[in-house]
């Protein structure tokens, strides 16, 4: 492939490839390398590191593979994700003051709701009215079985109303034998599953008009939120959570290849490498601290590290994690 003289690079967004990128990139792909002077009508394509120098010769370009390009691209986008869902948790943690000021109108109403009686009232209220679609969020892995009892109860309910479920659990739910016993109870086609590394707090929408989240550490308060506004949010950070989550019956991401490391351990190792104490990768995986621990440890008998400093290098080394300064 030639020089490109009649064609000019124009400046455009950060995640995005102009025609020229597009068309050299496509051939580079073809073609497994295409020299330097090629790239001149394209230099997004070593802005956004598509492309690395031919490690035989300095003159020749190599394309990155496109699925590691895309988990390169995609880094910035999930950072902001992440940072909105941080957000959205400081708006639950906000919302309890609001109760006071809230208007009288029921149909705008912020509810505090004090005690596990009331709250299971005003759910059971909201059921009884669903005719739709209802979304729930539930943090943690394994699920308290008394609560999974209840929630068969409701689920087997809404189904027989026709009403559509999404749950979104964390990834240690795969492999609950209570919450697999409470999704084989539900009739198919009434439920879609899926599980995501980290989440936020416990949410719950019914037909997109009224949604449900803690007002307390304990979950012994809550909010019974009725604003349109205030719920329409709450939606989109569940649509948001929903896109990144995976269906219950795709496997999770592995680890390199080359190494054994497991799905879960892999989680592990990815907020080790962020600098997170044993509590909390234990607390955002949804896991207990023990066995968070157990997963670290044969993380370091699987790499053969001496030390949580020399697990930290290794991970990286390995490339089962991304350097931070990436």
């Amino acid at each position: 492939m030639g020089k490109d003289e009649d064609i000019s690079h124009h400046p455009h967004g950060d995640l995005r490839l102009c025609d020229s990128a597009v068309r050299i990139y496509t051939e580079a792909l073809s073609a497994g390398r295409v020299p330097r002077t090629a790239l001149e009508p394209a230099p997004c394509l070593i802005e956004l590191a598509l492309v690395h120098p031919d490690p035989q010769d300095n003159d020749w370009i190599r394309p990155v593979p496109p699925s590691a390009a895309l988990s390169h691209l995609l880094q910035p986008v999930i950072r902001e994700v992440h940072e909105r869902i941080r957000l959205s948790a400081a708006l639950a943690d906000s919302l309890a003051p609001l109760a006071s000021v809230a208007s009288t109108d029921p149909n705008l109403a912020i509810t505090v709701l004090e005690g596990i009686p009331l709250i299971d009232t005003a759910i059971e209220n909201a059921l009884d009215s669903t005719r739709t679609e209802v979304l729930t969020l539930q943090p943690g892995g394994t699920g308290h079985a008394e609560r999974l009892s209840k929630a068969l109860g409701r689920a087997l309910t809404m189904a027989e109303k026709g009403v559509a479920l999404r749950h979104i659990y964390q990834h240690p739910a795969r492999y609950s034998p209570a919450i697999k016993a409470y999704l084989s109870e539900v009739p198919p086609g009434h439920i879609q599953v899926r599980t995501i590394e980290q989440t936020v707090e416990r949410l719950i929408v019914f037909d997109r008009t009224v949604a449900f989240i803690p007002a307390s550490a304990a979950r012994d308060v809550a909010l019974e939120i009725r604003h349109p506004a205030l719920v329409r949010y709450l939606i989109q950070v569940y649509e948001v959570l929903w896109a990144q989550a995976k269906p219950l019956t795709a496997p999770l991401q592995a680890a390199p290849a080359h190494t054994s490391v497991t799905a879960a351990q892999l989680s592990v190792a990815r907020l080790l490498a962020e600098g997170n104490t044993d509590q909390i990768v234990a607390r955002k995986l949804g896991i207990s601290v023990r066995t968070c621990r157990a997963h670290i440890a044969k993380l370091m008998r699987t790499l053969g590290a001496t030390s949580r400093t020399h697990l930290g290098a290794l991970l990286v080394q390995t490339g089962i994690v991304e350097s931070a300064g990436k």
